[in-house]
């Protein structure tokens, strides 16, 4: 599959932002995360990895997008298709691009100025520069609108290709797992090679790896690993975001290290059904919300959710992006959107079983993204 994206995919992102920008009387959205710049410019980079520096994006009503960066980025970003790249020797704690982002603002002549302040933003620069951002700009700072969310939760036909090369490589890589997993053998070795399983499969990394092994179900889903070994009855559970081309598959896959109980098998395939039935709301009109209550009436019988807090969520650029299945949630689903549909089911004695695949939202029934489980579960 073709890396990277073709100039056209940014051109028609700074379009349908510009005329939101328009709309909503927004002049120009600043920017400081990894995924909303790489959304308008294509800078893909693990160096975000490093907090030291600030990264700042400028996206006006008209034209392309002005970076404003630490002079280290400035040869990648140079490949990208931004050609207004404004950069600084970092890091200055003194100056740390502050003076030339006020400038770079005062230049284009925005009065209103916008950056995301809801629900899953973040501001990616010391607080102290915030303030002085803020002051040089003569509070002419507000919030978004709800643009980069509503941007970003619409799928490209491209960034759904991307997507679902990663599920597939996960879907790979889960189907070698009774190479690694075996009774006797620790549950952080099979993390280990779980994770280079998923790299010789075509990953480019493995950020999220969580899983639990344990008799019959396990008790959380966000644990890392300990060095317990594998033993007969146990249920092994993988969970893995990995990443291809800079998006996330994000789905798990339950395993019995010998054959499974009755009560396992079955707490398994409520599991399914209860995917099944997500699916089959998940359709363009329905709610977040609609997809919630059609998975939780299998699991609970209508109970209204566990203690996990939702049954799923959006998925692109991050491992949790956008909406969620909660009952609170009435985001309509529209055509492009991908999104995890992640019931849980309670097996008694403090323990759980979990199962999560990723789904797009397409004008009919949504597509599968990440390979079906079936309804019985995999016996190691």
């Amino acid at each position: 599959m073709q890396r990277g994206f073709a100039q056209s995919e940014f051109e028609q992102r700074m379009a349908r932002a510009q005329s939101r920008m328009q709309a909503a009387g927004i002049d120009a959205l600043f920017l400081t995360t990894e995924a909303d710049m790489r959304y308008f410019t294509g800078f893909l980079t693990r160096f975000w990895e490093s907090p030291s520096r600030p990264w700042f994006l400028v996206v006006p009503q008209s034209g392309k997008p002005i970076a404003v960066i630490p002079s280290i980025g400035a040869a990648l970003m140079a490949q990208t298709w931004i050609d207004d790249i404004r950069t600084w020797r970092a890091p200055n704690p003194q100056d740390d691009g502050v003076s030339l982002l006020a400038e770079t603002l005062n230049e284009i002549g925005a009065e209103v100025i916008a950056t995301p302040m809801g629900y899953e933003s973040h501001l990616r620069m010391p607080l102290a520069d915030w303030t002085r951002v803020q002051t040089a700009a003569g509070g002419r700072i507000r919030d978004d609108a709800g643009i980069m969310a509503g941007l970003r939760a619409i799928k490209s036909e491209a960034e759904i290709a991307k997507i679902e090369q990663a599920c597939a490589i996960a879907g790979r890589a889960f189907a070698r797992v009774p190479q690694i997993a075996a009774e006797g053998i620790p549950l952080a070795q099979v993390f280990r090679d779980f994770q280079r399983l998923c790299l010789e499969e075509g990953a480019d990394w493995v950020p999220y790896l969580a899983g639990a092994c344990a008799s019959g179900g396990y008790s959380d889903v966000i644990s890392p690993a300990s060095d317990a070994p594998l033993a007969t009855d146990d249920v092994l559970m993988l969970d893995t975001g990995l990443v291809w081309e800079g998006y996330f598959s994000d789905f798990d896959r339950n395993f019995s290290i010998g054959p499974a109980t009755p009560t396992t098998q079955a707490a398994h395939a409520k599991l399914i059904d209860a995917v099944d039935a997500g699916a089959r709301i998940a359709t363009i009109g329905s709610t977040a919300a609609d997809v919630f209550h059609a998975m939780d009436a299998i699991v609970t019988g209508g109970a209204g959710g566990s203690d996990a807090g939702r049954l799923g969520h959006g998925l692109g650029m991050q491992l949790t992006e956008g909406l969620s299945l909660i009952p609170s949630d009435h985001t309509v689903l529209e055509v492009g959107m991908v999104i995890t549909l992640e019931p849980g089911i309670d097996v008694g004695n403090g323990r759980i079983l979990v199962h999560e695949e990723d789904i797009v939202i397409t004008e009919g029934a949504p597509r599968f993204l990440s390979p079906r489980a079936g309804r019985e579960m995999i016996t190691i």
